[in-house]
């Protein structure tokens, strides 16, 4: 392969990796300040430990946000997660106000099932393509499995 063709796929490979971690970003962007959002207004029993866990949550959004943006720079390509473009792409569940601490853990579940999904698809489209992006996503995923199942046991039957 001639070098001008492997400088062609490297930047083709770097751009679908871009195409597929960018939902990801954002998403996980807005996980964090919707995940304040519950933390501030969560009301209930549970407040206490509520509370605490959607910290976790926030911090750990904040840094796989951090790392999947900075893979992104790495590859030689802009990230553009600006509060304008989060609330554009993205979309949440939980209420602009109080809630009871089960709808919280609830609507925050749901959101944390929109960014598992952007990442299962960036797992499975990075595949071959770029594996160092690919393991960026899964380390993601492994974070975000766990921490809505640690909200999800508060509100299982």
């Amino acid at each position: 392969m001639s070098e001008t063709q492997m400088i062609l796929e490297s930047t083709t490979d770097a751009m679908t990796a871009s195409h597929v971690l960018t939902p990801m970003v954002l998403g996980l962007q807005a996980l964090a300040v919707n995940g304040k959002q519950a933390h501030w207004n969560v009301r209930g029993e549970n407040f206490v430990a509520i509370h605490e866990l959607l910290d976790t949550i926030v911090g750990n959004a904040q840094t796989s946000a951090d790392q999947a943006a900075e893979r992104m720079v790495a590859l030689g390509l802009p990230v553009d997660a600006r509060v304008c473009t989060v609330a554009a792409g993205t979309s949440t569940r939980v209420a602009a106000g109080f809630s009871q601490w089960d709808d919280s853990v609830r609507d925050l579940v749901a959101d944390i099932d929109v960014v598992i999904s952007a990442t299962r698809v960036a797992i499975e489209a990075l595949d071959g393509v770029d594996l160092p992006s690919q393991d960026v996503a899964i380390a993601v995923m492994q974070t975000l499995e766990k921490d809505r199942w640690f909200l999800s046991a508060h509100v299982a039957d």
